[in-house]
């Protein structure tokens, strides 16, 4: 990477390959942390914002950075504008409807053993997988993501790995930065099929309200419009980060196996290690944002009007403010991560993947198959870096 210029103080970043950030973007965040934290870099036609500091103050202060981004990817990948493209007050609003169901004690009564009964199986699943072949992604970590979002959100009639589909291929058109048509031709494939499940299912949720989101969101005095594009948003990411959240602890405690036998000896020390691993392993890499004016931030100055990405998967590795951050070490004490964002636009499913994921899902895998590790004879591979996860993790039990 080069600094090319610096204009009215803010630095033009070129040789950053969208390729390279791909296969490993942590090299790269590492070096603009350190030679240019904020910065216009051409390549991905963004002002990238890599420390700490700064990706705090961008989403502390959203009357200069705002969420109404133009020509947002998600909106073209989604089809319409979702309340996480939207600021205050109607991002409030939208996201006020479907807040109660997934607060912690409601997740607790409604849906918790929901949770049990899907993860057991997707435990059935994976243990009739021929044992030469298990991939914990595609064989446990996708499906069970899938069908917990397919119960939370209230869909009926929809089979894991069309859901799964949609998931991931709305999750690439919002990080379709190259503009790939192929992308934009499977977010549109899978909206269709999308929008022909809702065209039955919502009618009838309006004559028949319960506590899915479907229903919470219909009834919450929104468009039909905005009722879709919060299920997609919800589609988008309600699989891919819990999905990659189950795959990427698996990798580290294989890597880490000192750390199994005190989340043997005590399941409470789950959380730690999920929390640990969203910060290691952010699976929301970046977040977009919109200056409504022009701001200073680490001395560099960023026009009005500008794209902004805020690397939150950078900033959980920023060593101002995580000592050794490159290092995977449950119970940290240092100052909270974000690696579920901040401010107003936290993650909306931070309780549920913390739930379904860290305290149900992994101690349930470890009691089923307690021998489980990483099969070196095969590749492990990774895919993305504003959404980033595992995409192969095969592994044995043997």
């Amino acid at each position: 990477m080069t600094i090319e210029s610096v204009a009215a103080g803010l630095p033009t970043v070129t040789g950053i390959d969208p390729v390279e950030l791909r296969a490993d973007p942590y090299p790269i965040y590492a070096a603009l942390r350190r030679e240019a934290p904020v910065a216009w870099v051409p390549s991905v036609r963004k002002v990238l914002i890599s420390d700490f500091a700064g990706c705090v103050f961008g989403e502390q202060n959203p009357e200069i950075f705002s969420s109404h981004v133009t020509n947002a990817h998600m909106i073209r990948a989604i089809g319409s504008r979702p309340m996480v493209r939207k600021d205050d007050p109607e991002h409030a609003a939208e996201r006020g409807a479907v807040n109660p169901t997934l607060r912690p004690k409601k997740i607790s009564a409604l849906w918790n053993g929901m949770f049990a009964t899907n993860a057991d199986a997707a435990l059935d699943r994976l243990a009739d997988v021929d044992a030469a072949t298990p991939d914990l992604n595609r064989d446990f970590a996708r499906p069970l993501a899938a069908k917990n979002l397919i119960d939370l959100i209230g869909y009926r009639d929809v089979d894991v790995d069309t859901f799964a589909r949609w998931s991931a291929d709305f999750i690439a058109g919002s990080g379709n930065v190259l503009e790939e048509q192929s992308i934009w031709d499977r977010c549109d494939r899978s909206r269709t099929e999308a929008d022909a499940v809702l065209d039955d299912l919502l009618p009838y949720l309006l004559r028949h309200p319960d506590d899915s989101m479907a229903s919470l969101l219909l009834h919450g005095g929104m468009s039909e419009e905005a009722v879709r594009a919060n299920i997609y948003l919800t589609i988008s990411g309600g699989v891919n980060e819990p999905q990659h959240m189950v795959t990427s602890i698996a990798l580290l405690l294989d890597r880490h196996p000192e750390m199994r036998p005190a989340v043997d000896a005590d399941p409470a020390e789950w959380g730690a290690v999920f929390d640990e691993t969203v910060r290691y392993y952010t699976p929301i890499g970046m977040v977009t944002r919109e200056t409504k004016r022009d701001v200073t931030v680490a001395g560099a100055t960023i026009p009005a009007d500008s794209q902004i990405g805020l690397i939150l998967a950078s900033a959980n590795r920023d060593g101002n403010v995580f000592h050794d951050p490159d290092a995977f070490r449950v119970g940290r004490d240092e100052h909270r991560h974000l690696g579920f964002g901040s401010g107003t636009h936290m993650c909306a499913g931070k309780w549920v993947a913390e739930s379904s994921i860290g305290r149900i899902a992994m101690p349930a895998l470890y009691r089923r198959f307690p021998g489980l590790r990483v099969d070196e004879s095969r590749d492990v591979t990774w895919d993305g870096w504003a959404f980033r996860g595992i995409t192969a993790l095969p592994v044995t039990w043997n």
